[in-house]
């Protein structure tokens, strides 16, 4: 079996990408956050501190006009701030709807309601998108497969959502993310042993799509959206016998545990399903 070498660059971006944005709730009318330890409310305008959550302590919050108010002891407590930012103590985690999540929650009125999102380090994301993505029975390469090419997707798609105040929703309408609550021992092995690695296409890292299965044969992008994709080229999904689900446009989730089946390294598996790419190592600054 041809083996693919592993194309170590440095890509370097205008803005650095420490964390990523993922919006968990946008403009409800009320959302419910804890934190497995302390935790301070932060005013995003003037970076002061504002109150501290008690560990292991449901606490609910509601637009109140233009700002925020949180509910302590019964009663709500009017925030004068309308962007808060919640961080944990001790890298301690934060619960929303019901999962708890790594880094830091940020809650902005946006005037239609409470938009919750997660701060997070883009590898601690990855660890949250795999398991959610890909059964964590599966083979070690085709989590070491997805773990590229979510990260390649979340990278490319950075800012998607700005509209919302967050870069991608935790839904697989972008990519799923079940935060540290989906995470487990070999699915967060994957991620860290590709730490950083990317796809690139012309020096561009690319938004590497990805389904859960194509039904015998992945798409040309041209046939699900407007336009062919240089890095996208139907072949055949080795997901035979199972029913189509999702655009069939780039790695068939089943193909790629299949192809793992059959002794792939996850480099071979991706550079199966994306044509005409490289693999690349963004710079640790920019992703810790």
């Amino acid at each position: 079996m041809r083996r693919f070498l592993l194309i170590l660059l440095l890509l370097c971006f205008a803005q650095p990408c420490f964390a990523i944005k993922i919006g968990l709730q946008t403009d409800v009318s009320k959302t419910y956050i804890g934190a497995s330890t302390r935790a301070e409310i932060i005013d995003c305008n003037t970076n002061k501190l504002i109150y501290t959550l008690e560990k292991m302590q449901g606490y609910e919050f509601k637009p109140y006009k233009n700002v925020i108010a949180i509910k302590v002891d019964g009663e709500f407590k009017r925030i004068n701030s309308d962007k808060i930012v919640i961080k944990p103590e001790n890298d301690g985690y934060i619960s929303a709807k019901h999962k708890w999540y790594r880094g830091h929650f940020k809650i902005i009125n946006s005037g239609s309601g409470l938009t919750v999102m997660n701060d997070v380090p883009l590898e601690l994301y990855i660890q949250g998108v795999v398991p959610s993505e890909m059964p964590s029975s599966w083979e070690h390469d085709a989590h070491k497969a997805q773990a590229i090419a979510a990260r390649s997707y979340a990278i490319a798609n950075m800012g998607k959502r700005a509209k919302h105040g967050y870069d991608l929703k935790d839904t697989p309408e972008d990519q799923a993310y079940g935060g540290a609550t989906a995470e487990t021992p070999q699915t967060n092995d994957a991620v860290v042993e590709t730490e950083g690695v990317v796809l690139i296409h012309e020096g561009k890292i690319i938004p590497a799509y990805y389904s859960a299965s194509a039904g015998g044969h992945t798409k040309d992008a041209s046939q699900v959206w407007t336009k062919d994709l240089a890095f996208i080229k139907a072949v055949p999904s080795f997901d035979d016998g199972i029913k189509k689900n999702g655009h069939g446009v780039g790695m068939s989730q089943y193909g790629a545990n299949n192809l793992a089946k059959k002794g792939y390294n996850a480099y071979q598996i991706l550079k199966y399903f994306y044509a005409n790419t490289k693999f690349a190592k963004i710079n640790s600054e920019y992703y810790k």
